[in-house]
């Protein structure tokens, strides 16, 4: 499978979130990605990548994103919340300066991207609307 990686890359599927509170969120799937890519330039990445991707409403494109968060692996469980996992933060948040494999993400990962200040709020308030 490391062969596979590195000449065909991972399949990451990123999930937007724009709002916790209104489960405003968008996925968005990044194919061929490297798995030595730093967290920092993967977000890069994404921010750039979603400026043009058709189909993404404008307020996805101008959201404010600054953190990234396992969400998801293949064949692993996943969390009750349809929003985003509150939990094992220490475990779950993607770190800068480590890579993408450095913090275990694999092909068919999904990853959410979000402002942590807001992330931080539904931690402490964890209320949805509709």
């Amino acid at each position: 499978m490391a062969t596979e990686e590195r000449s065909n890359g991972l399949t990451v599927t990123v999930r937007l979130i724009r709002s916790f509170e209104h489960k405003n969120l968008k996925n968005v799937v990044f194919h061929k990605v490297d798995p030595d890519t730093t967290i920092e330039t993967f977000m890069d990445v994404v921010r750039k990548d979603i400026q043009t991707r058709p189909g993404l409403p404008p307020p996805f494109r101008k959201h404010a994103y600054d953190a990234m968060k396992l969400e998801f692996k293949a064949h692993g469980n996943k969390t009750n919340n349809p929003v985003i996992n509150t939990g094992d933060d220490d475990k779950l948040m993607l770190k800068p300066g480590a890579t993408l494999r450095e913090s275990g993400v694999e092909n068919e990962t999904e990853i959410s991207f979000f402002k942590r200040e807001e992330y931080n709020n539904f931690v402490e308030n964890p209320v949805t609307r509709w």
